[in-house]
């Protein structure tokens, strides 16, 4: 009986109109409302070729997102529906693109080639952040903010993603400072994909060892330092901390010299950053003169508190409060507490799981790119309880994860189809 004919192969121009266009999309207003859309695009390619193989772990995420669902019905105001909507749009969007990237790098035979809009993303995240140094005050109204209606656009919520500002600035601070944000609307998200994207970029430069892009990525690296030591963003230097910590070791262990090599290099490189920019005394000025922690953990107590009495499906969405001394809403300020408030606590277990499974399959990468990949769901797993994820970056460690998936799975395949050399025989003496 004949074969059916293969699936046509899926192109790359969408996952770069995705996210290679991020200034694009920020400069238009739609980097939030658009990043859906294009997830949409997506699935449709998905869809259209049919016979698309799912990452490892996908059933997890499929049931955390069956979850979420449910806990629609948990929703106390008609008004929350649509921050609900956007939200579950961000969860879906991370798993199409997770299956669109396992699908296209396992079909590839020049793999690399698909973390090119990453890297692109990269450059873009760069490219704004400096512009977030230097242009601390821009801000701009933008196409999507004119269009949509007033009491629409009006929303603090909505606000915040179709009105363009470079920095993030905090009034109740003793000492403010401005810190980069941009593409994206605050500035823990910016450290968040920092850390997210720098072990891909990292690992690009090893997979393609030669050319002029290979040259820029290296030459951004340092560039970079400066926007992101600039956020003041303590979870973003502790999760790429925890990251290269478990790199180290398993370098060490694998007795991996190259890997080493590069540690000691980003290491280094960021040390030498220091002697410009005195990131630990302005940490330290910034949680000296503003109630962060306080705030965090009042919201942290009264998630906590109020989950008990619905734990199973949470209560769909944040509500604003006026029992804490913080002014935003209970269930923010940490995907954890996100997940755990409005979906309960088998969701945040499936939420966590998907991230651990995929940290121990990544972690069989024998390749130095394939271990510097296998740090980003470690580098998630560290962020969950600071930094919400309900964003565009979910796509980003998706994206991450999947590739990793794909380039472990061809490790292993050629491992196991390597021919043995068989040993000599010993000669009797």
């Amino acid at each position: 009986m004949p074969q059916p004919p293969p699936p046509p192969r899926l192109p790359l121009w969408p996952l770069a109109l995705m996210f290679g266009l991020v200034p694009v999309w920020w400069l238009a207003g739609a980097f939030y409302l658009g990043w859906p859309l294009l997830g949409a695009l997506l699935f449709a390619l998905l869809f259209i070729r049919g016979r698309v193989p799912l990452p490892p772990a996908a059933g997890i995420w499929l049931l955390f997102l069956a979850i979420v669902v449910v806990s629609a019905t948990q929703l106390q105001t008609p008004a929350s529906v649509l921050t609900f909507a956007l939200r579950l749009a961000f969860y879906l969007t991370a798993l199409v693109v997770g299956v669109y990237v396992y699908a296209v790098a396992r079909e590839r035979p020049d793999q690399v080639t698909v973390l090119l809009p990453l890297c692109a993303f990269w450059f873009g995240l760069v490219a704004l952040g400096w512009l977030g140094v230097l242009a601390p005050r821009f801000a701009l109204t933008t196409p999507v903010e004119v269009l949509l209606p007033g009491g629409v656009a009006n929303t603090p919520f909505i606000q915040d993603m179709v009105h363009l500002t470079t920095a993030e600035y905090s009034a109740r601070s003793l000492n403010p400072i401005y810190r980069p944000a941009a593409p994206f609307a605050y500035t823990n998200n910016y450290g968040s994909a920092y850390a997210m994207t720098l072990p891909c970029v990292v690992a690009f430069t090893m997979l393609r060892r030669r050319g002029a892009l290979r040259w820029a990525l290296l030459a951004s690296l340092p560039l970079s330092l400066a926007p992101a030591f600039l956020t003041l963003n303590r979870a973003m230097f502790l999760s790429l901390g925890a990251g290269l910590a478990v790199l180290g070791v398993r370098a060490a262990l694998r007795g991996n010299v190259r890997v080493a090599a590069s540690i000691v290099g980003v290491v280094v490189t960021g040390g030498l950053v220091t002697l410009f920019i005195p990131v630990t005394q302005l940490i330290g000025n910034r949680v000296e003169s503003s109630d962060t922690n306080t705030d965090r953990l009042s919201l942290y107590v009264e998630v906590i508190r109020r989950v008990r009495e619905s734990p199973w499906l949470g209560y769909g969405a944040p509500v604003n409060v006026d029992t804490v001394s913080a002014e935003a809403p209970i269930g923010t300020q940490g995907q954890l507490w996100m997940v755990l408030f409005s979906h309960g606590v088998p969701a945040l277990l499936c939420f966590l799981a998907w991230f651990v499974v995929a940290a121990l399959i990544c972690a069989r990468a024998t390749s130095a790119a394939g271990q510097w990949l296998a740090v980003v769901p470690v580098v998630c797993l560290v962020q969950i309880p600071f930094y919400g994820m309900a964003n565009q970056n979910l796509a980003v460690a998706f994206f991450a994860v999947a590739f990793a998936m794909a380039l472990t799975e061809r490790e292993t395949a050629a491992r196991l189809h390597r021919p043995r050399i068989p040993r000599p025989k010993a000669v009797p003496a």
